[in-house]
């Protein structure tokens, strides 16, 4: 693998290769990324919305007509051990259909596990299933998911935004949540090298919202297995958290990207936050199996 210069700041000018759309759980269209991240200024960004490639065109469509850059990606929810771990999988052949199939299965279990939180949560608050279905944007397309029963119970009055429904009864401790049914680590990254794409840890030391993080030894072992990079520049993760990635970067010769985790209005994240350095993502495309945007 080709090892990079290390920076040991985040970059101030690159790309945003974490962002959502409606097609997940974000709030806005493809469409609206690409404008944004061209007025913003950005050299690039990425559409990686969860467990799904469906956006993939209508960004592509919207980045040529813009002259605009794109990576494609999607955002997967894995697990390792007892540990959560997203993981953002870039520039991957859509069409290889164990990936497709991977996303297909997550995505039906995100669905029923979706459903069954709504049950137990229309028990005590006034939505239903229908209720969280009119937050979809995308129809069958979109990835459905907390965020969209977050929606339901604001647009019910119960909460004023997302992020306090996140807070309270839509939140991983509350009597509600159910896990999502996730592959492992391990899986999804050899579901995603064999479509030739290019895998990166997003968030690995995001403390706020996970109570155990992978350990040094689990990254280790998804290194020698072929991990491509750590998300370092993410508002997540804290100074000591971003000190100890760039360590095992460093060890282990991983890319370090950044990313906002733009969602829209669906949080605060914002549009450009952080970012990736124009030399990481030229690398990323080199070890892809499709071409940029």
């Amino acid at each position: 693998m080709t090892r990079l210069a290390l920076a040991t700041k985040p970059p101030t000018a690159g790309w945003d290769i974490h962002c959502h759309t409606a097609y997940s759980d974000g709030t806005e269209t493809p469409q609206t990324l690409v404008s944004m991240s061209r007025e913003l200024g950005l050299h690039g960004a990425s559409i990686s919305d969860h467990d799904t490639t469906s956006g993939w065109d209508d960004a592509t469509a919207a980045a040529r007509a813009a002259g605009m850059h794109l990576l494609r990606g999607t955002e997967i929810t894995a697990c390792d051990g007892d540990v959560s771990v997203h993981m953002l999988a870039f520039q991957y052949d859509p069409a290889d259909h164990h990936t497709a199939d991977l996303f297909a299965m997550t995505r039906q279990a995100r669905l029923k596990r979706t459903k069954a939180m709504v049950a137990r949560l229309s028990e005590d608050f006034p939505i239903s299933w229908q209720s969280v279905l009119d937050q979809v944007r995308e129809g069958e397309k979109t990835t459905v998911g907390r965020p969209h029963i977050a929606d339901a119970l604001v647009a019910a009055g119960v909460y004023r935004t997302r992020s306090e429904a996140f807070a309270d009864a839509v939140s991983a401790g509350s009597k509600y949540y159910i896990p999502t049914p996730s592959p492992t680590t391990h899986e999804v990254l050899a579901a995603v090298r064999a479509a030739g794409g290019v895998v990166i840890i997003a968030h690995p030391g995001a403390t706020s919202r996970n109570r155990t993080l992978l350990s040094d030894d689990q990254i280790s072992s998804l290194a020698a297995e072929g991990l491509d990079g750590l998300e370092v520049w993410h508002r997540d993760n804290p100074p000591e958290q971003r000190e100890r990635l760039l360590v095992l970067a460093r060890e282990h010769g991983l890319l370090v990207t950044g990313g906002s985790d733009w969602h829209g209005a669906g949080k605060p994240n914002r549009l450009g936050e952080n970012l990736t350095d124009d030399e990481t993502v030229a690398e990323i495309v080199r070890r892809g199996a499709i071409e940029l945007i």
